[in-house]
């Protein structure tokens, strides 16, 4: 199986581990550390591996994907924007009204309760049922009345 192709379950969960030890430094700790505090947060957690090599961990939904640069891990929450993050976690991708994401810095380190939470949260709103379309709260357009007919009697000049 190639980095380009899709995976869930083990298989992803072997990519992502061939992924860590890849990365072979401080960003394959962070993400093994991340990865793990996930995993605590819902045991019902699928891992899955998307996006020409991207980690994926969702329920009911993606919560976040796990992606490392050369001077970052970045965690995306696919809906970051409407969950609640007290400690302030995130710090990255803030200008948006949907995704948030926290980058982590070499020798960072993450508040493992706030972070679990931040996932909780995101598994809770992927739980929600979707928005059904409301009904239209416009009356429906009235018929318009018709047009009455002006009827011109001609002088007859007398």
């Amino acid at each position: 199986m190639g980095s380009n192709d899709q995976a869930t379950g083990k298989a992803a969960s072997r990519l992502i581990d061939q992924r860590i030890v890849d990365l072979g430094d401080w960003r394959g700790e962070t993400l093994a550390r991340m990865r793990a505090l996930i995993l605590e947060a819902d045991p019902g957690m699928t891992e899955e591996w998307k996006w020409m090599g991207t980690p994926v961990w969702s329920h009911g939904g993606i919560v976040c994907t796990g992606e490392s640069y050369k001077k970052a891990v970045k965690l995306t929450f696919a809906k970051g924007a409407m969950l609640p993050d007290p400690s302030g976690l995130f710090n990255s991708s803030l200008e948006g009204n949907t995704r948030r994401a926290i980058d982590l810095h070499e020798g960072v380190k993450v508040d493992a309760r706030a972070f679990k939470a931040l996932v909780k949260a995101a598994v809770a709103l992927n739980s929600l049922p979707a928005k059904k379309p409301r009904p239209a709260t416009k009356s429906p357009a009235k018929p318009a009345a018709p047009k009455s007919k002006t009827v011109r009697k001609k002088n007859s000049g007398s």
